[in-house]
C-alpha cells in the first residue's frame, strides 16, 4: 500500500431496506492519481433505477461528496443500471475534483489510526426514498496498535522487577524475612514507578473524552498492566457465571461482541484480528445519525474494554480472576523455593545466608501480596465502583465489595500500626528513625516507607489516598468527560505540588525521577482538555495534540526503561541506604564486643561508631560541655577497663613528673611531662572537695582517701555527645 492510499476497513449497515443485503464493500482512494475506486456487492429483492452517492469525512471534514446516476453515459455501472432483482456486483472510478483531494488534510497519510469515514448510498430515482445504506472505517494502514509494544512494555516492567526484586532476595538471604519487599525497593525507577506509569496510561485511555483513534490506539498497548486481557476461554466462563447470577447476556457478552466481529470480517476479508475489527466498529465516540439511523455510542472505560473484545460487565471478573492467578503464581514460586531450601538442607550443607529467608517463608508471602495489593489499589478501586455502577450480577457485585473492603482493609491495618509505633517512638526516642533502624519494625512495615526519608515516612498515606480518588475519578465520573478532567487536573496538580515541596525520596534520583512522572501526568491532564467534547475542537486539532501526548508519554516511558535497565546492573551492588547503615550499627556493635580494653583497634571503632552515630543522630549541644575536660569534647571515649586502678600515686601529690609507667591515657601531653591532673581536678568524688591541692585546685578523694576507684571514675563522668 502506498503512502497516499485511504481504503476501508469493514463496513456496518446504516439504514438498508430489508429487502436490500450488502455482503461487501471496498473503497479506496488514491490522492496520487486523484481517484475513489469503489467496490460494492449484495443481494436484492426488488429491481429498482437509483443514484449512488459517496461522502468522504476525514478529522471532521467533508474530503469529498459526489452523487452520479449508474446509467449516465459518463459514470455508467453495468451492474446498477438498473439494481437487478439477485446478486449484483458493481464496480467503479470516480474522479476527484481538485478542490476536494485539496481539502484531504495531509495529516491523512503520515498519521497512524486515522479518523475517517466513508458512507456510500443507493436512493430510489423515483421518490429520492434511500434503499441502501454502508458506513466503512477509512485507514492509511498504520496503526499504533502493535502487539510489539505490549510485549516490549512488559519486559520493561519484568526487567524493573527483577531489579527491584534483588534488594528483597538479599535481604532475605541474610536474615531479612523477605527483604525489601518486590516492588517498593527504594532503587528508582522500582518495579512501583513503571507499573504505576503504565497503569496511569491506560487509565487515561478510559476517561469519557473524544480522544483521536491514535491515542486510543497508543493506550490499548498498556492494558495488560491493569489486568484486561482478551483472553476468550477466561471470558466465555465469566459470562456463565454472570448467566447464573443475574447478570444480562443479550449485548454485553463475549459471544455478542465475537459476532460482531465476524460480521466485520465477513464484509472486508483484510481484517487481521478479531480485536482490530472490533477496535475498528467502536472508534466512533459520537453518535452518528443517517437517515434516521443513530449508531449506538460508546465511550470511557466500556469503549476501551471492548476495544480489547472484553465485555463492559467482564471487566471486574477479568481482572479478578487475573489478579487470583498472579497470586497464586507467587506463592508457588515460594512454595518452590521453600521445597528446595529444604530438601538442600537435608542432603547437603545450608548456606547461612538462606536461613533467614527459610524461617520467614509465610512473612515473604504475606509481604509479596500485601506488596500487590499496594500496587494495584488504584485500579481496584475503579473496577469495583464501575462494577456498582453497572449493576448486573448480584454476585459480581458482591465479590467486588469484599474484595475492596478487604484491601482497603489490610492497608488500613497497617497504616494504623504503622502510625501508632511511629508515635510510641517518637515519645520514647523523640522522633520515629526506629522505624528504619530496628530490624522487626523494618521487616514489618518497611515496603510502605523505606522509598522515603525517615522524617518523611508518614508519605505513604497521602499516595494511598491518591491511587484511590484517581480510581473513583474514573469510575464513578464515567461518561462526564469535562468532571473527570477538571478533578484529575487538581488532583495530579496537588501530587506534584507535594512531591515538589517535600522531596521526600531518600535517593535524589528517586525524587527526580517521580517529580519527572508526576510533571507527565499533569502536562497529560491539561492535553486531555482538548478532547472534551464541551470545547469542540476540530479534529484535526485533537489528532495532533494526540500525537503530542504520544510523544511525551513515550519519552518518559523510553527514559524509564534505560533506567531500569541500568538498574538492573547496580541492584546487585548497592543496598537501599536505610538497611545498609543498620546493618553497618549492627556490625560496630558485634565487634565491639568482641575488643579487648586497650585493643588498638578500640580508638578506630570508637571513633567510627561516634562517626555513624552523628550521621544517623543529629549532635545535641551541652549546656555544660564549657566545663568538660579538653579530651571530653575530642569525640575519644574511654571505658572503666582503661582507667588505671587507682588514681592517686605519691608522685602526683608532690608535684613531681610522674614515672613513665603513669602516662596520660588521653594522649594530651608527652611521656613522662607532668600536667594538670584533670582526673583529680573534675572528676572528684566523696571526700573534701574544697581542699587545694599544691596547683591551687581541688583534688578529689575516694571514701578512703586513696583516690577515685574505677567504678567512682566512671560514674561521675558526664560526656558530651551520645554513648
Amino acid at each position: 500500500m502506498g503512502d497516499q492510499i485511504l481504503t476501508t476497513t469493514g463496513f456496518t449497515d446504516c439504514g438498508s431496506l430489508p429487502s436490500i443485503t450488502i455482503q461487501q464493500l471496498s473503497i479506496t482512494y488514491d490522492n496520487d492519481a486523484k481517484t475513489v475506486t469503489f467496490d460494492i456487492e449484495g443481494v436484492s429483492t426488488i429491481s429498482e433505477n437509483v443514484t449512488a452517492s459517496l461522502d468522504v469525512t476525514a478529522y471532521g471534514v467533508n474530503a469529498f461528496t459526489n452523487s452520479f446516476n449508474p446509467c449516465d453515459q459518463k459514470t455508467f455501472v453495468n451492474e446498477l443500471c438498473p439494481l437487478p432483482n439477485g446478486p449484483f456486483a458493481a464496480r467503479g472510478v470516480q474522479q476527484v475534483p481538485a478542490q476536494y483531494a485539496s481539502m484531504i488534510p495531509a495529516i491523512a497519510f503520515s498519521v497512524p489510526d486515522i479518523s475517517a469515514q466513508a458512507v456510500m448510498k443507493l436512493d430510489r430515482q423515483s421518490d429520492k426514498g434511500m434503499v441502501a445504506c454502508i458506513a466503512a472505517e477509512v485507514t492509511n494502514g498504520k496503526t499504533m496498535s502493535v502487539p510489539a509494544v505490549s510485549y516490549v512494555a512488559a519486559g520493561i516492567a519484568g526487567v524493573s522487577l527483577v531489579a527491584s526484586g534483588m534488594t528483597a532476595i538479599g535481604s532475605a538471604m541474610s536474615g531479612g524475612a523477605a527483604g525489601s519487599g518486590v516492588g517498593v525497593a527504594s532503587i528508582s525507577p522500582s518495579f512501583t514507578d513503571v507499573a504505576g506509569w503504565f497503569q496511569g496510561m491506560a487509565m487515561n485511555g478510559m476517561l469519557s473524552v473524544n480522544y483521536p483513534p491514535v491515542y486510543r490506539s497508543f493506550a490499548k498497548n498498556f492494558a495488560f498492566s491493569v489486568g484486561l486481557i482478551p483472553w476468550n476461554g477466561l471470558l466465555t466462563n465469566i459470562d456463565n457465571f454472570r448467566a447464573n447470577t443475574g447478570g444480562n447476556l443479550t449485548e454485553d457478552s463475549v459471544a455478542y461482541l465475537r459476532n460482531l466481529t465476524r460480521a466485520l470480517e465477513s464484509g472486508n476479508q483484510t481484517s487481521s484480528s478479531d480485536a482490530g475489527a472490533l477496535a475498528r466498529l467502536v472508534r466512533r465516540d459520537d453518535d452518528v445519525t443517517i437517515t434516521g439511523h443513530v449508531t449506538q455510542t460508546i465511550s470511557g472505560i466500556k469503549k476501551f474494554a471492548e476495544s480489547l473484545s472484553v465485555p463492559k460487565s467482564d471487566v471486574f471478573m477479568t481482572a479478578l480472576l487475573v489478579v487470583a492467578i498472579v497470586i497464586a503464581a507467587i506463592v508457588a514460586g515460594i512454595l518452590l523455593v521453600k521445597v528446595i531450601l529444604e530438601a538442600w538442607s537435608l542432603y547437603g550443607k545450608f548456606p547461612e545466608s538462606l536461613i533467614g529467608f527459610r524461617n520467614h517463608y509465610w512473612r515473604s508471602i504475606a509481604r509479596t501480596i500485601t506488596s500487590l495489593i499496594l500496587l494495584l489499589y488504584g485500579i481496584w478501586v475503579l473496577y469495583c465502583v464501575f462494577q456498582f455502577t453497572l449493576g448486573d450480577s448480584w454476585a459480581a457485585k458482591l465479590l467486588a465489595a469484599l474484595s475492596l473492603a478487604i484491601f482497603t482493609g489490610i492497608l488500613a491495618f497497617f497504616g494504623f500500626k504503622i502510625w501508632i509505633t511511629a508515635h510510641r517512638l517518637k515519645a520514647q526516642h523523640g522522633d520515629a528513625s526506629k522505624l528504619y533502624e530496628e530490624k522487626e519494625n523494618w521487616i514489618k512495615y518497611s515496603m510502605f516507607y523505606e522509598a522515603y526519608q525517615k522524617s518523611y515516612w508518614w508519605l505513604f498515606i497521602p499516595m494511598i489516598a491518591y491511587t484511590f480518588i484517581k480510581g473513583c475519578i474514573v469510575a464513578a465520573g464515567d461518561g462526564h468527560g469535562m468532571a473527570q478532567t477538571i478533578v484529575s487536573f487538581i488532583v495530579e496538580l496537588a501530587m506534584l505540588a507535594l512531591l515538589v515541596f517535600t522531596r521526600p525520596f531518600e535517593r535524589r534520583s528517586s525524587t527526580m525521577i517521580n517529580i519527572f512522572i508526576a510533571v507527565v501526568r499533569v502536562l497529560s491532564v491539561i492535553c486531555v482538555f482538548v478532547f472534551v467534547d464541551e470545547f469542540n475542537v476540530e479534529q484535526t486539532t485533537q489528532t495532533v495534540m494526540g500525537a503530542v501526548m504520544i510523544a511525551i508519554q513515550s519519552t518518559l516511558t523510553i527514559a524509564l526503561a534505560l533506567l531500569v535497565g541500568w538498574n538492573a546492573i547496580n541492584a546487585t551492588i548497592k543496598m537501599n541506604p536505610h538497611r545498609k547503615r543498620r546493618k553497618d550499627m549492627e556490625k560496630l556493635r558485634e565487634e565491639s564486643d568482641d575488643l579487648t580494653p586497650l585493643d588498638a583497634r578500640n580508638t578506630m571503632l570508637i571513633q567510627s561508631k561516634a562517626d555513624l552515630e552523628a550521621s544517623m543522630y543529629p549532635p545535641i549541644p551541652s549546656e555544660h560541655e564549657e566545663n568538660l575536660p579538653p579530651y571530653s569534647k575530642t569525640g575519644d571515649r574511654y571505658y572503666a577497663p582503661s582507667i588505671p586502678e587507682s588514681t592517686y600515686h605519691p608522685a602526683l601529690s608532690s608535684g613531681t613528673t610522674p614515672s613513665p609507667m603513669y602516662r596520660d591515657l588521653t594522649g594530651s601531653r608527652p611521656q613522662g611531662e607532668s600536667g594538670h591532673d584533670f582526673s583529680r581536678d573534675y572528676f572528684a568524688v566523696g571526700g573534701d572537695n574544697s581542699r587545694p591541692n599544691s596547683r591551687g585546685s581541688t583534688r578529689g578523694h575516694s571514701s578512703d582517701g586513696h583516690g577515685v576507684q574505677p567504678h567512682e571514675f566512671v560514674g561521675s563522668q558526664n560526656y558530651s555527645g551520645s554513648r
